[in-house]
């Protein structure tokens, strides 16, 4: 996507609607699922953005620090009730540390796609390992990509649809990148506005690897976050990765 730079791909104005476009209404079954995870210790999130998880997890009496690489969004947890309790380290989810170790790591919400090179993606994993106790788990929630199959590789997908506001996903994907690029249309009485997107995408079995090279192996993978099976039909994937056994 031409002029796309995903440094500010997160700035104000998205950090002040981004709540209101991505609460998905399983929240409480994520923060129970991590919580259990976690078993008492210490987590952290990767890509922590506005709180939409660290913030009720925090609430659940489990210890939460984040990575984030825009501040805007950083800000918008700040204003939420309990959103300065969570400790937040600024930079590349992929590259900086917080200097400590934790029970959990997790990156939810498709985030990974976020950085739009496998070797950018391997570095995540390698990053997740270098955080994660002895007896630790990284835990990856990703949808199953679905563009690769559309035909001529690009679509435009209807979002929202009411009787005076329209939402559009206008989407191209490319099969050697893997990078999908969308921008999201929202066409309504109050005007046009547009928010773009890039993310590369990648199926469960070659975050299999990813994995392998960062020294974690796969434990366990579900279909949703109250453990339902992962099979052929499921859209998405919580895949629960541990060091790997010699």
């Amino acid at each position: 996507m031409k002029g796309f730079d995903p440094r500010t791909s997160f700035g104000h104005e998205v950090a002040r609607s981004y709540d209101a476009d991505s609460i998905r209404g399983d929240e409480d079954e994520t923060v129970a699922f991590l919580a259990g995870l976690a078993g008492g210790g210490e987590v952290l999130e990767l890509a922590v953005g506005t709180g939409r998880i660290a913030v009720p997890l925090r609430a659940a009496g489990v210890r939460v620090d984040g990575i984030e690489l825009s501040q805007d969004m950083v800000d918008r947890m700040r204003e939420k009730p309990g959103g300065d309790q969570v400790q937040v380290t600024m930079g590349d989810m992929s590259r900086v540390g917080t200097g400590r170790t934790y029970r959990l790591v997790y990156l939810v919400f498709n985030t990974i796609g976020n950085l739009l090179t496998q070797d950018d993606q391997v570095r995540c994993f390698e990053n997740a390992a270098r955080h994660l106790s002895e007896d630790g788990v990284f835990v990856l929630e990703c949808r199953v990509p679905t563009a690769p199959a559309r035909a001529d590789h690009q679509f435009i997908d209807v979002e929202r649809l009411e009787l005076d506001r329209v939402g559009l996903g206008v989407c191209r994907y490319d099969p050697v990148s893997q990078v999908l690029d969308v921008n999201h249309v929202h066409l309504g009485v109050d005007g046009v506005g547009f928010n773009p997107i890039r993310l590369r995408l990648a199926y469960p079995p070659e975050f299999d690897l990813m994995a392998r090279i960062a020294g974690l192996g796969l434990r366990d993978r579900w279909g949703g976050w109250n453990g339902e099976p992962f099979t052929a039909a499921s859209w998405r994937h919580i895949s629960v990765y541990e060091r790997a056994h010699a």
